[in-house]
C-alpha cells in the first residue's frame, strides 16, 4: 500500500478549496476521471479528483482534490486526505 502524499498547498478559489498533493508541472497530462467521482463523493459531496500521468509511465496519480468551499479549509484537508487514501490504497 502506498503512503498518502503530503499536502503541498491549499487554496480557496471560486466554489472550491483546492487541496494539492503533487506538483501539476510534473505531469504530461491531467484529468478529472469519472471513476474517481464515487470514492470522492462518498467522503465529501460535490468533490472532484484530479489525476496526472507522468511522462513515459502508465500509472496515474492523484494530483489534487477539490472540495466545495462551504466545508472550510481545515475540514477540506481532512476530507481530501481521506479521499486520496481510498483511491490510492
Amino acid at each position: 500500500m502506498a503512503d498518502t502524499p503530503d499536502i503541498e498547498k491549499v487554496e480557496t478559489e471560486d466554489d472550491y478549496i483546492h487541496v494539492r498533493f503533487r506538483d501539476p508541472d510534473r505531469y504530461d497530462e491531467i484529468r478529472t476521471p469519472d471513476w474517481a467521482k464515487q470514492p470522492a463523493e462518498s467522503v465529501s459531496e460535490g468533490s472532484e479528483v484530479r489525476t496526472g500521468k507522468v511522462e513515459g509511465e502508465d500509472d496515474w496519480e492523484v494530483t489534487s482534490v477539490l472540495i466545495e468551499k462551504h466545508v472550510g479549509e481545515d475540514k477540506a484537508r481532512d476530507q481530501a486526505r481521506e479521499i486520496v487514501e481510498k483511491i490510492e490504497s
